[in-house]
């Protein structure tokens, strides 16, 4: 039995995300098209009969604007180091820029560089990022999609060839050693996002304040009254979307309650920031 950790680390917006759900079959990790929308260390476990790699999704490293930024790069960098393989993900669609080497730059040479989006890609951008990926000097370079599936299996492949033989850290049967609780609060996030888009994305956090099956209740955090107004929607017709949208990801007979509160610059204050678990 071979085991181990390997950490899914890039800029925002690449597809990690996309990628751990793609490996795992199975949702675990909310996707939205804002960066940051991964905001703490998220784990996905793969079991199969000769192995087991706990993967760990983390959030897309940027120059960060507020504390909550430098948070969540720290968060990434640490998730990097003292883990069996790392798999550095680059988007295809997109010229490999500075911060892309900044993050490179601070990642073990025997990484794994994955060239992500190839089904969106044309060939030749294809060719030219992984041509310019080269540069980084890693180890291995696999070219994937993701969403389709394309390539993810050799990836998969290639990690478990890297896992040292080790003990099976996890249930067999489970998936993710995420809280229910943390899991239902980010798909109201991932919902909020879908419907408000870019008109707040960074300014919204979500945490339950109570978990009684089949009560459940969702605390809303924005930075300002205005945004408050937008989440709510007109006669509370985004929060209702929202909530049947989360409902329809649960088992049934989930009761969503969803509150709103204002907590002025909470991104920049520490102790808003340790209360809502960033």
């Amino acid at each position: 039995m071979k085991s181990g950790f390997a950490t899914l680390v890039g800029r925002p917006n690449v597809g990690k995300s996309t990628l751990l759900n793609a490996i795992l079959g199975e949702k675990i990790s909310i996707v939205a098209a804002s960066p940051q929308t991964t905001r703490t260390e998220i784990r996905g476990v793969l079991t199969r009969s000769d192995a087991q790699i706990v993967f760990v999704d983390t959030p897309g490293i940027h120059k960060p604007k507020t504390t909550m930024g430098e948070r969540l790069n720290a968060t990434a960098e640490a998730a990097s180091s003292g883990v069996d393989v790392v798999c550095f993900i680059l988007d295809a669609t997109k010229p490999l820029g500075k911060g892309d080497r900044f993050v490179a730059g601070r990642l073990p040479k025997d990484a794994i560089c994955v060239v992500n989006k190839v089904d969106v890609a044309e060939r030749t951008q294809v060719l030219a990022q992984l041509t310019r990926a080269a540069s980084l000097d890693f180890a291995d370079y696999f070219p994937i999609s993701a969403r389709t599936g394309q390539g993810v299996d050799e990836l998969v492949e290639a990690i478990v060839a890297r896992l040292p033989e080790g003990p099976q850290y996890y249930p067999e049967e489970m998936v993710t050693d995420q809280p229910d609780e943390v899991w239902v609060a980010e798909l109201v996030r991932e919902q909020l996002l879908a419907v408000v888009r870019e008109e707040l994305p960074h300014s919204i956090a979500c945490r339950v304040t109570e978990y009684e099956w089949p009560w459940i209740r969702v605390e809303i955090v924005v930075e300002r009254d205005s945004q408050k107004g937008i989440v709510i929607g007109k006669g509370g017709q985004v929060l209702k979307q929202v909530g049947q949208a989360v409902r329809a990801q649960l088992r049934e007979g989930a009761y969503i309650e969803l509150v709103v509160k204002v907590d002025p610059d909470w991104q920049r204050q520490p102790k808003s920031l340790d209360r809502l678990g960033y």
